[in-house]
């Protein structure tokens, strides 16, 4: 069932003034850091969503090699799993699909919000699932390399990546968590992973929080740790710009 989110923060205060810039991005960089995700909210239009977000690293290039991308439906899209339509996504991180380490944040801002129902991003914080496994269960997914590929969306626009990586990854002390619910490749007899798509799956869709977006909203989280996913929507009008950040 989904949440209201709970990691958020308005651009002005409560005389209806706009935040200071140090003060937003003290609040900004104390949410993130605690939660692993902020929704941002009363964005004043004057407000620069790039450079804002230039101040958490470099940009990294999306698969089809955009630095600042649109997520807004195509055409002939809506019969795959594909981030470009107006279908729901399953549960996932980003990048695992690709060889190197994944972007260490991800970023939307809404252009036009989408009317009527659906639409909203929707998250779960990693270490809940994590949480229910063992140490030495941990351990599995840090030293079993698996294959995961890409999805049929990308595919179909020529872009058909596969990379082999463990679930869990330790760099520089941090721990980063891969996940998808189709496109991890499951040995047959290896029933933790298993375990892990399945488990995930049930405490996304029972604690999961759901961001509905107003104009020039900002959403940004932690991807080594977030699980992150869309509703499905009806309005073909619906527009936000993408941005992956490297760590």
């Amino acid at each position: 069932m989904a949440k209201w989110p709970d990691s958020v923060v308005s651009c002005v205060d409560m005389n209806g003034d706009e935040l200071a810039d140090s003060v937003l991005r003290y609040a900004f960089r104390q949410l993130l850091g605690n939660n692993g995700y902020v929704h941002v909210v009363d964005v004043p239009e004057s407000f620069d969503h790039v450079a804002f977000l230039k101040e958490l690293g470099e940009f990294q290039p999306t698969p089809t090699g955009t630095l600042v991308g649109d997520v807004k439906p195509e055409r002939g899209m809506d019969d795959v799993n594909h981030g470009q339509n107006r279908g729901g996504l399953q549960p996932h991180t980003e990048g695992y699909e690709f060889r190197g380490t994944p972007p260490r944040y991800l970023a939307l801002w809404c252009v036009k919000p989408a009317e009527g129902r659906g639409g909203e991003t929707t998250m779960l914080d990693g270490n809940r699932v994590l949480a229910e496994f063992d140490e030495s269960e941990r351990q599995h997914f840090l030293d079993t390399v698996y294959r995961w590929k890409s999805t049929e969306g990308l595919a179909r626009r020529g872009v058909v990546p596969t990379a082999e990586h463990p679930v869990l990854e330790e760099r520089d002390g941090e721990l980063i968590f891969r996940y998808s619910t189709s496109y991890l490749e499951i040995p047959e007899d290896d029933e933790l992973a298993r375990r892990l798509i399945d488990r995930g799956g049930a405490l996304y869709e029972e604690n999961h929080i759901a961001i509905r977006y107003a104009k020039r909203d900002l959403v940004v989280w932690d991807n080594w740790r977030m699980l992150h996913s869309r509703n499905a929507f009806e309005d073909p009008r619906r527009h936000l710009k993408r941005v992956q950040i490297a760590s």
